[in-house]
């Protein structure tokens, strides 16, 4: 782990609660599932497309990286957090929270300051694998 990472709080958006497979899914994955099964009003689907382009336009993302980071066989219990210092990558994921509000998904703030250990690390966002955080 590097200096940095020891001396910087990590932030995640994740459901409250695991899923069959003992993860706690992310907020991008919540609301995608949600559009995936037809829940989202036309609106909704604007907002998340607009966004998750933005997401793809801006930052990297650590599976195009790294196809093992997310790899359920690697690393089945990998998690993405946001470095406290991306100030803009932790704004932009807080909308999102607001459409789960109305869309009835539960999903919290979860913040650390050692979620696990790091398998990915990039300037705005690190992935871990930890027992505690799936």
């Amino acid at each position: 782990m590097s200096d940095t990472a020891r001396m910087t709080r990590f932030v995640r958006f994740q459901s409250p609660h695991a899923d069959a497979r003992g993860r706690y899914v992310g907020v991008f994955g919540l609301v995608n599932a949600a559009a995936k099964s037809g829940q989202l009003t036309s609106e909704q689907e604007a907002f998340r497309r607009t966004n998750n382009d933005w997401f793809d336009a801006y930052y990297a993302d650590p599976n195009t990286v790294d196809r093992t980071v997310y790899d359920p066989g690697v690393n089945p219990a990998a998690a993405g957090w946001f470095k406290a210092d991306a100030v803009e990558l932790i704004d932009r994921t807080e909308r999102y929270l607001d459409l789960c509000r109305v869309l009835g998904i539960c999903c919290e703030r979860v913040e650390s300051e050692n979620p696990g250990k790091i398998i990915y690390e990039d300037e705005h966002q690190i992935v871990v694998v930890s027992d505690q955080y799936r």
